[in-house]
């Protein structure tokens, strides 16, 4: 049977010895089974998912594999590795099962955002509870109780040590920056989340883990954990998705193809493609929409859930009488194509 997938890199400890976080910039998917044996007779291997720690002499040993099986971008690492001070670590995740340790949890998070895996593409339960609350700061991860420690120690050497964020989860730039796709505020993007090529995410733009863009998406709104956006998608300034941890429960809340989510809206039902939600209008499973014909009439009152997955809606408020209504959306998104041609 195949392998699920390996990686090797780099870790952080805590005072303890326990792994904190770990780095993987080049991890494979499903690696050929050549590699696995290759690797076997270097490492104590059990054919199981196991998180290994490696000397400075087997990482030597690693490069000389990675190159053996055409894999440059893991030997070249391999060999910077050998020189280094910090922990080194490989894993290799025969099966794609529940995450079991904080290096399994990593890889996996870094194999969505390499592109390796979509959102729901790798079993990501109990991920929360596994990792630690860090400190990231300037001078690397800090487990949270040292914190204080680190701090002062810093002090007294004359140096500040500066808390950028305290959070389960880090930036997701820090460990991989996609190609072709642009950032304002890097900080708003967890590790974990796919941005696919062509997408942009301004200041107010957040990305959740396990969440993300399939192409080219303006993204200035929420895109919440475990939500996926469609090719040419807009996500209005202030708009917000319902996800699998903020009420959505088990229902997978997405967008499709060339959608439009206004300004300050809000989206809790699984959408099609083409379809639109005007600025200020949130729309949740249990909210009763107005359905009209093509003269703009009142056909039946239906509940959202009804309307999920399905093409060319457009969702609108009536300014009048309050009550939300959806007709035919007669005209699809299109993304400033200016916007996005230096990604």
């Amino acid at each position: 049977m195949a392998t699920f997938s390996l990686a090797f890199g780099s870790a952080t400890k805590n005072t303890a010895g326990k792994i904190i976080e770990a780095f993987f910039p080049n991890p494979l998917l499903n690696p050929s089974d050549k590699l696995v044996a290759d690797i076997s007779e270097i490492v104590t291997y059990q054919g199981k998912n196991e998180v290994i720690e490696v000397t400075p002499a087997q990482a030597t040993q690693l490069a000389a594999a990675f190159t053996a099986n055409d894999d440059a971008a893991n030997a070249k690492f391999a060999t910077a590795a050998a020189n280094s001070k910090q922990p080194l670590v490989l894993v290799i995740l025969a099966t794609d099962e529940k995450p079991a340790s904080v290096a399994e949890g990593y890889l996996k998070l870094q194999l969505i955002s390499h592109r390796l895996v979509k959102p729901h593409g790798t079993v990501l339960d109990g991920i929360f509870g596994l990792l630690h609350n860090i400190a990231w700061t300037n001078l690397g991860p800090i487990d949270l109780p040292e914190l204080a420690d680190r701090q002062i120690a810093a002090r007294l050497e004359g140096e500040v040590l500066t808390v950028s964020c305290v959070d389960k989860f880090p930036k997701m730039t820090d460990y991989v920056v996609p190609t072709g796709v642009r950032i304002a505020h890097t900080a708003r993007v967890r590790l974990g989340a796919h941005v696919g090529e062509g997408t942009t995410i301004m200041h107010e733009g957040f990305v959740n883990f396990n969440a993300g863009t399939e192409g080219v998406s303006m993204v200035e709104g929420r895109i919440s954990a475990g939500v996926m956006v469609g090719n040419g998608s807009d996500i209005g300034g202030g708009a917000s998705i319902m996800g699998t941890l903020s009420g959505g429960g088990q229902l997978v809340i997405s967008m499709g193809e060339n959608c439009l989510l206004g300004a300050n809206a809000g989206l809790g039902i699984p959408m099609g493609n083409r379809c639109t939600i005007e600025s200020g209008l949130y729309i949740t499973a249990g909210s009763k929409v107005q359905m009209l014909d093509a003269n703009n009439q009142a056909v039946e009152v239906v509940k959202a859930r009804d309307l999920a997955g399905k093409d060319d809606l457009l969702f609108r408020r009536n300014s009048i009488t309050g009550t939300i209504e959806c007709l035919t959306n007669k005209s699809a998104v299109e993304l400033n194509a200016e916007l996005h041609s230096n990604n």
